[in-house]
C-alpha cells in the first residue's frame, strides 16, 4: 500500500453510500442534495423517521420526496423498512418492485428514533425466512442497550451484540446480513468469522475518531461511539486488506446545530456525525492517511455494490478526485430555517472532486 502525491487523480465509478440518514421535512430538503454534492450516486436510506417507515406505501412516498429534493436525477435512492411487528412475511415478495432493498433493525432505545426498536429477534423467524427467499437484506445496528447491572455501556455495547450476529448468520445462512458502522476490532473479527452472507459497513468518521475525540466534543458524538486506538487501527487494516466484506456506509446523520451543541440535565446532545457534503474527498483523505488510497474505488463503490447485487450500469457516472494542498470544509450549511455543521468543519481536506463524467 502507498500514499498519493499532490496532483494524483483517482476515478471512482458511481460511488455508493450504503447507510445514510436523510431525515424529513425542511431538514431533508437541506441535506438530501448533499449526497450528490459529496460525490455519491447511490444512497441506501435509513427508515428511522418519526413515525418510522414500516410500510411499502410509506417507503414509496418517502422516496418520491427524496427524489424531489435531491437536485440530481442520477442519484439512486434505495429504501429500507424499520423492523417491527408491522412487517408481514406475506408482503416481502412485493418489496423489491417498490424499491425496498433491506430491513433495518434497531435495538430499542440505543440510538436516534429507536424507541420503537426491537427487544428480541425470535418473533421474526418467518419474516427472515421470507427475506432469504426474496433477497432482502437485514441491516443490524449492532449494539445492545446499556445495563449497568450487567456492566454494559456504550463502550462495550457493540462487542456484547456480536454473539447475536453470529447466531443470526448461522440460523439464516441465505439471508444477507450487514453489521452496520462497526467500531471495534472484535466486530471486524466477528464479521470475518461469519460466512459469505455477512458483510460490514464502516463510516468515514470512525476511521478518524477515538474515544478522546468525542468525550467532551458534541459534534463528534455518535452511536455507536468511537472506541480505542487499536479498534480504529483494526478498521484501517480491514480496508487495507481488500476484504470484500467491508465497505462504506457513512451513517451520515444530520441534526440541527442547536441539537448537537446543547445538552440539559435530563438529555444529552443528539447522536450523529454529518459527512454527506464532503464524503468522497473525506474518505480519500482518510484512506490516504493510512496507506489505503488504492482501495478507494473498492471501498466506496465496488465491494458494496457486489454484496447488494447492484452493479454500476453501463455508462454510470465516474467521479474523479485529486490530491491537493488543502481545501477548507464549510463551517455550516443552512436553508429554510435549518442549519447543520459538517464533520471537520473549517478543517483542511487534502482531496477534492475535480470532475464528474456523467
Amino acid at each position: 500500500m502507498s500514499t498519493a502525491n499532490y496532483g494524483d487523480i483517482i476515478e471512482v465509478t458511481s460511488p455508493a453510500d450504503f447507510h445514510v440518514h436523510l431525515r424529513d421535512g425542511e431538514l431533508s430538503k437541506l441535506v438530501t442534495p448533499h449526497v450528490h454534492k459529496g460525490g455519491f450516486y447511490l444512497a441506501y436510506v435509513m427508515p428511522n423517521l418519526v413515525p418510522p417507515i414500516t410500510t411499502t406505501e410509506m417507503a414509496i412516498e418517502y422516496k418520491k420526496r427524496l427524489k424531489d429534493y435531491s437536485g440530481s436525477s442520477k442519484v439512486e435512492f434505495l429504501m429500507t423498512l424499520y423492523l417491527s411487528d408491522a412487517l408481514h412475511p406475506s408482503d416481502v415478495k412485493n418489496w423489491k418492485n417498490a424499491g425496498i432493498v433491506g430491513v433495518k433493525s434497531y435495538p430499542r432505545g440505543v440510538t436516534t428514533n429507536s424507541d420503537e426498536g426491537i427487544e428480541s429477534y425470535d418473533k421474526y423467524d418467518e419474516l427472515f425466512k421470507a427475506m432469504e427467499v426474496h433477497g432482502i437484506v437485514l441491516n443490524l445496528h449492532g449494539e445492545i442497550p446499556s445495563d449497568h447491572s450487567k456492566n454494559i455501556c456504550v463502550l462495550n455495547a457493540e462487542e456484547r451484540f456480536l454473539p447475536v450476529l453470529a447466531n443470526l448468520a448461522s440460523k439464516y445462512p441465505k439471508l444477507r446480513i450487514v453489521l452496520e458502522h462497526a467500531t471495534t476490532a472484535a466486530a471486524v473479527n466477528a464479521v470475518k468469522a461469519c460466512g459469505d452472507n455477512v458483510a460490514c459497513t464502516i463510516t468515514a468518521h470512525h476511521l478518524a475518531l477515538t474515544v478522546d475525540d468525542w468525550a467532551g466534543q458534541s459534534f463528534h458524538f455518535c452511536k455507536p461511539v468511537a472506541k480505542f486506538p487499536d479498534d480504529r487501527r483494526a478498521l484501517h487494516e480491514a480496508i487495507k486488506s481488500g476484504n470484500k466484506k467491508f465497505f462504506l456506509g457513512s451513517d451520515s446523520a444530520p441534526h440541527p446545530s442547536l441539537s448537537k451543541s446543547t445538552a440539559t440535565a435530563t438529555s444529552g446532545c443528539a447522536a450523529g456525525v454529518y459527512t454527506s457534503p464532503i464524503l468522497l474527498p473525506l474518505v480519500a483523505h482518510l484512506l490516504d492517511s493510512f496507506g489505503a488510497i488504492d482501495r478507494l474505488a473498492d471501498f466506496t463503490s465496488n465491494f458494496g455494490r457486489a454484496f447488494y447485487q447492484i452493479p454500476a450500469h453501463s455508462g454510470a457516472p465516474k467521479v474523479l478526485v485529486e490530491k491537493v494542498q488543502g481545501v477548507s470544509v464549510q463551517a455550516e450549511y443552512s436553508s429554510g430555517g435549518k442549519a447543520v455543521v459538517p464533520f471537520w468543519a473549517s478543517k483542511q481536506i487534502e482531496w477534492q472532486i475535480v470532475n464528474v463524467k456523467e
